[in-house]
């Protein structure tokens, strides 16, 4: 499980970039880098990691699920998961 400061932190920049989007686009467009630099750094989408729904790990993330892959093997294993079914030959 990762911490819940890092968890909080995700939220943070996820809210500060639907914020500024339209904003960026705007200045990107209109090619006015330089207060397009003054702008917050957790602003950027660039600054986002794809972190698991249930336990905020990073790594080992599966993006059509939006969980990891150990929940999403618990989740498997327990049925949770309509359409997917643990593989055994």
């Amino acid at each position: 499980m990762a911490k819940e400061s890092v968890k909080a932190r995700q939220r943070k920049r996820e809210k500060m970039v639907l914020k500024y989007a339209n904003k960026r686009k705007a200045l990107k467009k209109a090619g006015n880098y330089e207060l397009l630099q003054k702008l917050p750094k957790d602003a950027s989408p660039v600054r986002l990691r794809n972190r698991c729904s249930i336990t905020g790990r990073c790594r080992g993330y599966m993006r059509q699920f939006g969980i990891s892959r150990i929940v999403f093997r618990n989740l498997v294993s327990q049925g949770l998961i309509p359409g997917v079914k643990k593989a055994s030959w």
